[in-house]
C-alpha cells in the first residue's frame, strides 16, 4: 500500500524494497535465515514490558533476557517492527510468510494501542523497559533531565529507546498503510512535543547531551506523513545545532571522543529536516534548511575520509578517535555494526538529494564488506563489532538472551536487502549496484517493466540486464561506472556495441530500449591495495568492491565479554602480521605495481583467491568468512624494517591491562568495572566524559597485575584548567592537583592530554579477586573526585591501566 508523504527535496528517487527481489544466492540465504529468526520470536514476550508498564494483562509472558530485561528494554521492539514491515513488503517473502508476518504486525500494533490507551504515563506514552518506579513510569526521562544517567539504577538512554519504538511503528505505517500504526505514532509524537515544549533552552541542552538516537529523524518523518507542524517542531528540539556547526567548521579532530552511534543518527535528522521541511511553512514561517544539508555532507565526508576502515566501518569501542588515526586503533572491538547501518542510511539519502555517485561507491563497498559480512550464514545471527586487528574473528549474538542494539539493526539489515540498488528520476532508471536481483517498476506509459540483473562478479565479469514486461515506453537506463573498473567500460545491447553518455558517474545508454532487450556491461575488477593514513605500510588488498582477507585458521576461537554482555573474541592469534617485501622496495612500490606481487591462485571453496609473493597466506573475499580468524591489514616491510619495528615495539594498546571509556555507561557499568556513582554526571555530547559533582565521586574496579609495575592513565580536557582532580587507588590518594595543561604538554593548541601516574606497589598488593563473566580478575578500586564545593575536571576517552 502506497503511503502519501509531504513534498520532499530529492533529485533522484530510491526505488523501494517492495519493488526489488534479490536473487543472489548469498543474499537469498541471508533473508531466509532472518525470516526464520523473526518468526521464532514470541510476540507476547516482546510486548511484556510494554504491557507491564501500562499495567495491563501480560498474557502470562515475561520479558526476554539480556538488554530487553534492563532499562534499555523495548528498543528491540522498534527494530523488530521495522524488520517485520520490511519482510512483509519484500518480494522475496512467500505469500504464506507475508500473511504470518502481517498477522504478527497487526497483533503487536493492536496490543501497543491498548498499552497507549491505558498508559500510566502522560497521554500517548508507551515504553517497555524494566520499571524503576511504578508510580512514575516516565522516571527514566525525568532522570535524564536531572543529569542522572546511571544505566542500571537511573536511566539507560530512554530517548534512544523511544526513537527505536517510534521508528518501527512509522515503518509499519510506511510499508503496510496501517492507520492504527499512524495513530500510535502520533500519540508518541504528541507526548514528545508536550514534554519537549516545556524544557527551555538550558534543559533542552541537558537532554540532548545524552544519547537520543534519531528522534529528530523519526519525528520529521512523522511530520512528512501528517503535515502537522507540531511534529516538525518536536523534531527540531533534537537538532543539535551546536554540534552541527562545529562539524561544519571542519576543525581538526572534530569527532574525537564522540560516541559514533550517538552522533551518526543526529545527522540523519539533519538531512531529514532538509528533505521534509525545507521550503515548507511551519508555525507560520517558511523554513530554510539549506544549512542542514551542508551539515550532513560535511559530516559524511569527515567520517569516511578520516575515520573509516577499508570495509566501510568505523570506530573503536564505539567511539571516534583522532583524525586519520586508524592503525593505532585496530583492536578486537572496531566497527560497531549499528554505525555502518546508519552510515548507509545517510549515504542513500545523500545520493538521492545530490546525485553524487560517491555515495553509491561507499554504499556498495560497505554493504558487501560490512553488512553482508555481519551475518553468520548458518545461524542468521549478527555481529556487534568486527575486529580490524589481525588475528581475531567475528562473534555473533544469540537468538533470545542478548538483544544488543546490533541485534536489532541486524534484523533490519537482512530484511531490506536490495532496497538501495535502484533509483529513478523522471527520465532515467539508475542501476547502482550490480547484484543478482529483479526490479519491478513502470515505464513512462505507466505499464509494468521488469529489469532482471544477472550478476555474480566473483564468478564472471559481465552483468546482464534483461528487460521484460508490458511497457512500450521505457526510461533511459543509467549504469553506474564503478571506481574499481579495470579498463574501459564496455556495454552492449542485444550483442551490439551500445553508445552511451557519461553523466555524473553513470553511463546513460543512448539507445531507446524496449522490452525483450538484453543489456550487457563488462565489469572487469581491478586488484589494488589501500593503506592506513597513520601507517602507510599497513595495507589491505581489494578486488573490485570486495575486501580480501587472509584465512588464519580456526584455532581456539575463545570469546570474552565487554560492556553489558557484549561478546568479543578473547585472544589474537597470528603467526606474523608482516609480509616481507624485497630489499629496496617500499609498501607504496608494492601498491603501485600490485599485479607484480599479488597473484591469483586456485583455492578450494574460493571464487577469487590470491597470494602475495613470499607469503603463504591465501587472501579471498572477506565477507564470506564467518568462523575463521582473519587478517585484513598486514604490514608490508623489508626484513630489516620488520626487525626495527619489532625492536621498537609497535605501540597501540598492546601493553594495556584494562581500559574503560569514561562517560559511556555500557562499559562503566559492566560486571567487571561496576561503577559506583556517588555523585557524577556522564555525557556523550559535546564529548563523551564523566565528572564528579561537588562533594561527589565515581569509582571503577580496574584490573591490575600486582607482580608488575602498573600505571594509571587518564585523559582530561585543556579547557578544564583550574579545576581540581583527585584520584585514589585502593582508598589511597595517588593524584591530587589543580589542573594546568602546561605542566604536561608543550602544545597550547591541544584540546586534551593524558596524565600517567605510577601506582605504588603497596597499593597493587591490595588487589581483590572478583568474578565477572565467569572469570576471575585481580582489581583495585579507582576513585575520581573534585572538591566538596566544586565539580571535578572531566575525564574523557579511556581510563587505562598499563
Amino acid at each position: 500500500m502506497e503511503v502519501q508523504m509531504s513534498g520532499t527535496i530529492t533529485k533522484i528517487r530510491n526505488i523501494g524494497l517492495e519493488n526489488v527481489m534479490v536473487t543472489d544466492q548469498y543474499m537469498v540465504n541471508a533473508f531466509e535465515k532472518e525470516i526464520d529468526y523473526l518468526l521464532s520470536i514470541d510476540d507476547d514476550r516482546m510486548l511484556a514490558g510494554f504491557r507491564d508498564t501500562a499495567g495491563i494483562d501480560m498474557k502470562g509472558a515475561v520479558r526476554y533476557e539480556g538488554w530487553e530485561n534492563m532499562l534499555i528494554g523495548g528498543h528491540t521492539m522498534g527494530h523488530y517492527l521495522t524488520a517485520l514491515a520490511q519482510s512483509y513488503a519484500n518480494p522475496c517473502a512467500s505469500s504464506e510468510v507475508r500473511k504470518t508476518i502481517k498477522d504478527k504486525i497487526d497483533y503487536i500494533i493492536t496490543s501497543l494501542l491498548e498499552c497507549q490507551k491505558n498508559s500510566k504515563g502522560k497521554e500517548g506514552f508507551i515504553f517497555g523497559a524494566a520499571i524503576l518506579d511504578r508510580d512514575n513510569v516516565e522516571v527514566q526521562f525525568d532522570n535524564v533531565e536531572r543529569c542522572q544517567t546511571h544505566i542500571i539504577t537511573q536511566a539507560w538512554v530512554p530517548w534512544y529507546t523511544m526513537h527505536k519504538i517510534l521508528a518501527g511503528i512509522l515503518d509499519v505505517y510506511r510499508f503496510t498503510g496501517s492507520s492504527d500504526a499512524l495513530t500510535l505514532a502520533k500519540g508518541i509524537g504528541d507526548w514528545t512535543y508536550n514534554r519537549a515544549s516545556s524544557w527551555g533552552q538550558e534543559l533542552n541542552e541537558i537532554v540532548i547531551s545524552t544519547e537520543y538516537g534519531g528522534m529528530n529523524d523519526a519525528l520529521y518523518l512523522l511530520y512528512s506523513f501528517t503535515g502537522e507542524d507540531r511534529y516538525a517542531k518536536a523534531a527540531h528540539f533534537f537538532d543539535q545545532d551546536k554540534l552541527f556547526k562545529r562539524i561544519e567548521a571542519g576543525a581538526p579532530n572534530a569527532l574525537d571522543g564522540l560516541h559514533a552511534n550517538t552522533t551518526i543518527p543526529k545527522f540523519l535528522g539533519a538531512i531529514a529536516r532538509y528533505v521534509y521541511v525545507h521550503g515548507r511553512t511551519v508555525d507560520g514561517e517558511v523554513v530554510d534548511a539549506t544549512q542542514y544539508l551542508k551539515f550532513a555532507e560535511v559530516f559524511f565526508d569527515m567520517v569516511v575520509n578520516k575515520h573509516t576502515y577499508v570495509t566501510g566501518g568505523n570506530s573503536e569501542w564505539e567511539h571516534f578517535g583522532l583524525d586519520k588515526v586508524l592503525d593505532a586503533e585496530r583492536t578486537n572491538a572496531n566497527n560497531e555494526t549499528c554505525n555502518t547501518y546508519n552510515m548507509l542510511k545517510l549515504a542513500k539519502v545523500l545520493f538521492e538529494v545530490t546525485g553524487d555517485v560517491k555515495y553509491l561507491d561507499y554504499y556498495e563497498k560497505t554493504f558487501i564488506n560490512s553488512i553482508l559480512s555481519s551475518q553468520n550464514p548458518e545461524t542468521g545471527m549478527t555481529t556487534y563489532f568486527q575486529p580490524m586487528a589481525t588475528g581475531y574473528f567475528k562473534t555473533y549474538g544469540e537468538r533470545f538472551n542478548k538483544f544488543w542494539c546490533c541485534t536489532g539493526t541486524g534484523m533490519e539489515n537482512f530484511t531490506k536487502l536490495g532496497d538501495s540498488f535502484y533509483y529513478e528520476d523522471d527520465d532515467k532508471v539508475y542501476i547502482g549496484l550490480y547484484m543478482g536481483s529483479k526490479l519491478y517498476t513502470k515505464g513512462k506509459d505507466d505499464k509494468e517493466i521488469v529489469y532482471t540483473v544477472d550478476a555474480d562478479l566473483l564468478d564472471k565479469d559481465t552483468a546482464k540486464i534483461i528487460l521484460s514486461g508490458d511497457s512500450d515506453n521505457l526510461k533511459k537506463l543509467a549504469l553506474r561506472i564503478p571506481y574499481w573498473l579495470d579498463g574501459d567500460l564496455e556495454i552492449t545491447v542485444n550483442g551490439s556495441k551500445a553508445s552511451f553518455d557519461k553523466e555524473n558517474g553513470f553511463a546513460v545508454i543512448k539507445d531507446d530500449l524496449q522490452k525483450g532487450d538484453i543489456v550487457s556491461i563488462r565489469l572487469p575488477m581491478k586488484l589494488y591495495a589501500q593503506s592506513l593514513p597513520d601507517e602507510n605500510r599497513a595495507m589491505a588488498l581489494c578486488y573490485g568492491p570486495y575486501v580480501l582477507s587472509a584465512d588464519l585458521g580456526d584455532k581456539d576461537l575463545n570469546t570474552t565479554t565487554t560492556g553489558v554482555d557484549v561478546t568479543i573474541p578473547a585472544d589474537k592469534i597470528v603467526e606474523s602480521e608482516y609480509i616481507i617485501i624485497p630489499d629496496g622496495k617500499s609498501a607504496k612500490d608494492i601498491a603501485d605495481n600490485i599485479t607484480d606481487y599479488v597473484m591469483p591462485v586456485i583455492a578450494a571453496g574460493c571464487k577469487a583467491a590470491f597470494k602475495v609473493c613470499g607469503c603463504d597466506y591465501i587472501f579471498s573475499p572477506h565477507f564470506l568468512k564467518y568462523r575463521h580468524r582473519y587478517g585484513i591489514y598486514f604490514y608490508y616491510m623489508t626484513d630489516s624494517e620488520r626487525r626495527d619495528d619489532l625492536a621498537k615495539g609497535r605501540g597501540g594498546k598492546a601493553n594495556i591491562l584494562d581500559m574503560i571509556e569514561a562517560g559511556y555507561g555500557q562499559y562503566e557499568n559492566d560486571d567487571l568495572h561496576d561503577m559506583q556513582d556517588n555523585g557524577s554526571i556522564g555525557t556523550t555530547s559535546p564529548i563523551t566524559s564523566r565528572k564528579a559533582t561537588p562533594g561527589g565521586s565515581f569509582t571503577y574496579r580496574m584490573i591490575v597485575a600486582p607482580w608488575r609495575p602498573c600505571s594509571l592513565g587518564v585523559t582530561v580536557l585543556t579547557e578544564d584548567d583550574g579545576k581540581k582532580l583527585t584520584i585514589s587507588v585502593a582508598d589511597e590518594v595517588i593524584f591530587d592537583k589543580i589542573l594546568d595543561h602546561t605542566k604536561y604538554v608543550e602544545d597550547n593548541k591541544v584540546s586534551k592530554y593524558t596524565i600517567e601516574t605510577q601506582i605504588p606497589e603497596e597499593l597493587l598488593k591490595k588487589a581483590q579477586r572478583v568474578t565477572a563473566y565467569g572469570k576471575e580478575y585481580l582489581v583495585v578500586p579507582v576513585r575520581f573526585e573534585g572538591d566538596k564545593d566544586i565539580e571535578s575536571a572531566r575525564i574523557t576517552d579511556f581510563v587505562t591501566i598499563r
